[in-house]
């Protein structure tokens, strides 16, 4: 009976022992509700206030994105043993076959037997110094058009770029009239008469694209009875296509005429031979990618509401702007890319992480933040303030056209030349660089590569590289790239560009005249260095842009059976205010 007792007992304890616990945790509930916060102290939340704006909503997508990205970098990894010393990757094994050549043919007549003593033209230039130099060959090919003396063109000091430079600071100006006086009579200011000097110039301006019959009907009237003429806002205000003379006369003037004063051509040949103590090749890239030309862009780089904000302030100094579509132009290839997708680009096409690369750029939008995926992507970076010192520099900074012409001089002397803009700079040096040789120049195919970039989370590495060398084809610089007559003659001078079908005569037309005389010191335009390349195209760049005006029809310059009235022409409000900010703004 004693065991069975026990067990009873033991019954009867259990009970006691689970109270005890069941007490102790109900201790800790209370005392952590006494260390919790009450949830009366906090306000309820408003219905409405659930619901995130449409602003978040696209911020949150873009932070999804960027995440779907962080995650893909282990299939999208960009390599770093990439080779690229390969010949035909920096120049054209066919461009060995084309040349440059200028000179007059016979039945130009030198300046001294067509130029009429009693005509004047004065020219005032506009914009940046790209768009100047246009300008200025222009005005050289319009003074031979009318028959009359040059006076050395006045630059843009107003303008969007402010700069109080003369043509003196920054061309050789002695050289300019000498190398030119059997084309043109190009004088430094009105001559005197009578002990005074004739009297001030009869402004006007003619419409965009003139042709020769329109500044025969326009300007030629006005010219003989006024005897000095000034022509305003000079810019892109001669057609592309003219007779075969005049277009040589365009290349003589802009690619030996056109030389940058001895300060500034130094100054940028010491910048070379620094990059060339670096590296056997340098890339030199042209990045615009300031907050300015993004604002009047209208693209969107994925920066949420601050990107939309900071640029759409800015935006709003143009008032005539028409509000853009930033997904269709980046679609359509109009929105500069990012140096992130520069980078992306010249990787894929070959040049490794040990290449020496050049930028020349002006503020760029986000700072360092921005360039920070490039100077991954190419860690040997540098720039004309990088390789300078501040001394060197001081007679350059605060003269923006002064620090555009060095860029322009390392740009040109680089061994490869690469842009993310389609802007005057960058046209113009293509035009240079393929009349010195084809000298490697890459744009990029835009309309291909934006859905390229938007898709490469989607693929590896090699499938991403095979593709940009595809859609790369027709933008890499190559002979008979763009068909002739394509695209603004300054980048493409087609009439200047002869074939040599000889591999071993292989020759470039130095004009001829005073130019060996004067040692023609065209420092790194010269294009000494060899010339390789890659293998033909197959297909033509597509070269549709909004910078590409057309041609004006004969209709539209002027009936020359009417008498031209004594007033101002080209009414300017009659142009598209918002095609000359885009031209200067693309300098």
């Amino acid at each position: 009976m004693a065991p069975a007792r026990r067990r009873h007992h033991h019954r009867r304890r259990l009970p006691a022992i689970v109270a005890a616990v069941f007490f102790v945790l109900l201790l800790l509930l209370v005392l952590l509700s006494f260390l919790a916060p009450p949830l009366l102290d906090q306000p309820l939340p408003d219905r409405r206030l659930l619901r995130r704006p449409r602003s978040d909503d696209a911020q949150l997508r873009n932070e999804s994105e960027m995440n779907r990205r962080q995650i893909s970098d282990a299939i999208f990894h960009v390599p770093d043993n990439v080779e690229s010393w390969r010949d035909d990757l920096w120049s054209s094994k066919m461009a060995v076959n084309f040349y440059g050549c200028s000179n007059s043919s016979n039945n130009f007549p030198d300046a001294r037997f067509v130029t009429y003593p009693d005509r004047y033209l004065m020219i005032a230039t506009s914009g940046g110094l790209n768009q100047q130099r246009t300008g200025i060959t222009d005005a050289i090919v319009a003074a031979r058009i009318l028959n009359a003396t040059l006076v050395v063109p006045k630059l843009d000091q107003r303008s969007f770029w402010k700069d109080a430079s003369n043509f003196g600071e920054i061309f050789d100006v002695d050289w300019f009239i000498s190398f030119l006086s059997k084309d043109v009579k190009v004088i430094k200011e009105l001559p005197k008469k009578g002990g005074k000097l004739i009297r001030g110039p009869y402004t006007m301006r003619v419409p965009r694209k003139c042709t020769q019959r329109c500044y025969v009907t326009r300007v030629l009237p006005v010219l003989l009875k006024k005897h000095v003429v000034q022509l305003t806002k000079f810019d892109y205000r001669l057609a592309n296509r003219l007779d075969n003379d005049l277009q040589k006369l365009r290349c003589r003037t802009n690619y030996h005429a056109l030389k940058f004063t001895n300060q500034i051509q130094e100054m940028g040949d010491k910048l070379i031979q620094r990059m060339r103590e670096k590296s056997r090749h340098f890339i030199a890239l042209h990045l615009r990618f300031e907050p300015d030309m993004l604002a009047f862009s209208g693209c969107y780089y994925g920066g949420g509401d601050k990107e939309r904000r900071e640029l759409g302030k800015i935006r709003k100094r143009w008032k005539t702007l028409r509000t853009s579509n930033p997904e269709k132009e980046r679609r359509h290839g109009k929105c500069p890319l990012t140096p992130y997708e520069v980078g992306l680009m010249l990787r894929a096409l070959g040049f490794s992480n040990s290449t020496s690369l050049y930028v020349a750029s002006g503020e760029i939008y986000g700072g360092d933040e921005t360039l920070a995926p490039l100077k991954a992507l190419f860690p040997n970076f540098y720039s004309k303030e990088t390789l300078a010192s501040k001394d060197e520099l001081r007679p350059f900074v605060g003269f923006s056209s002064r620090m555009a012409a060095l860029d322009f001089v390392v740009c040109d002397g680089s061994d490869a030349f690469v842009t993310n803009n389609n802007g005057n700079m960058a046209k113009i040096l293509a035009g240079r660089r393929r009349y010195f040789g084809h000298k490697r120049t890459i744009r990029p195919n835009g309309k291909k590569l934006y859905s390229l970039f938007m898709n490469r989370a989607n693929m590896t590495w090699d499938t991403f590289a095979s593709k940009v060398k595809i859609y790369q084809r027709g933008f890499m610089g190559e002979p008979k790239e763009i068909r002739p007559g394509r695209g603004e003659f300054h980048e493409n001078p087609s009439t200047c560009i002869c074939e040599n079908p000889d591999l071993n005569s292989r020759k470039v037309d130095v004009i001829s005249r005073e130019d060996n005389k004067k040692g023609n010191n065209l420092g790194s335009n010269s294009s000494s260095s060899r010339i390789l390349s890659v293998p033909s195209n197959n297909g033509e760049a597509d070269l549709a842009d909004s910078d590409y005006g057309k041609e004006m029809p004969d209709s539209e310059s002027g009936d020359p059976g009417k008498e031209m009235p004594d007033l101002e022409l080209g009414d300017p409000d009659s142009e598209d205010p918002e095609t000359e900010l885009d031209e200067i703004l693309s300098d």
